[in-house]
């Protein structure tokens, strides 16, 4: 794994070390590898937490290719147990949340783009397929988010009644669909298609107004509003 220093970090000159470095310039001037290598604290036998660290970030092609894998698979790495996988998850879920934290501060979405930017960092990289219902207000102020059900989307496992009760327990005027496609492609299937008219139909009976459905790719989206299929509108305007 990588190359083996005989000197360990306490041994480097001080400006080279990432932790005084970080102190005394900030965390900006840090590589992707010396920022992990501090999580890490340590390294494993002669290599230190900068070797481990470089060879977690070329191993898994990328900080979010690290960000993407389970915490038992990051075990199965010499030199990572159990308490560095978690300290490693841990990090870039704070990450993650405070990218979502400056968008979350406006507390009201007004388009498409904006619950992209809103959920994309926790569903882009998902394994499986995950359904999950944003419930608004009529100002379109967001109430909560809710994970419904996780595997492939069909109309046997979706269930508007339990959409609805959620609803009627916020107080939501509206909803707006969000699911993931592991293939990194955001086109709707027939499947999506169906699912979703069916959950606009039950919707229409108690008066909840569906304002999207959402699908995360990889690095893009896919709007029903935004292409036509659902309804005529789709946020309202202040």
């Amino acid at each position: 794994m990588g190359q083996e220093y005989s000197q360990k970090i306490p041994d480097w000159p001080k400006d080279e070390r990432p932790r005084e470095k970080l102190l005394q310039h900030g965390a900006d001037v840090l590589s992707d590898a010396e920022l992990l290598a501090i999580i890490l604290r340590t390294g494993s036998g002669r290599n230190t937490s900068v070797d481990l660290a470089r060879f977690l970030i070329s191993h898994f092609g990328g900080i979010r290719g690290l960000d993407s894998q389970p915490a038992d698979e990051l075990c199965k790495i010499n030199g990572i147990g159990s308490a560095k996988a978690a300290q490693i998850k841990a990090a870039l879920e704070l990450a993650k949340r405070l990218a979502q934290q400056k968008w979350r501060v406006m507390d009201r979405v007004s388009s498409s783009e904006d619950i992209y930017k809103l959920t994309h960092l926790r569903m882009r990289d998902l394994g499986r397929e995950q359904f999950r219902v944003l419930f608004l207000t009529a100002r379109n102020d967001i109430l909560s988010e809710r994970v419904l059900f996780e595997g492939s989307l069909n109309e046997s496992v979706v269930s508007p009644r339990e959409i609805i009760i959620a609803a009627v327990q916020l107080s939501a005027a509206a909803i707006i669909l969000l699911h993931n496609h592991p293939s990194g492609d955001p086109t709707p299937s027939d499947q999506d298609k169906l699912v979703t008219q069916k959950i606009v139909q039950a919707c229409r009976y108690v008066d909840l107004s569906v304002l999207d459905h959402i699908i995360i790719g990889k690095d893009n989206y896919y709007s029903f509003a935004d292409h036509g299929l659902i309804g005529t509108s789709f946020f309202t305007e202040e």
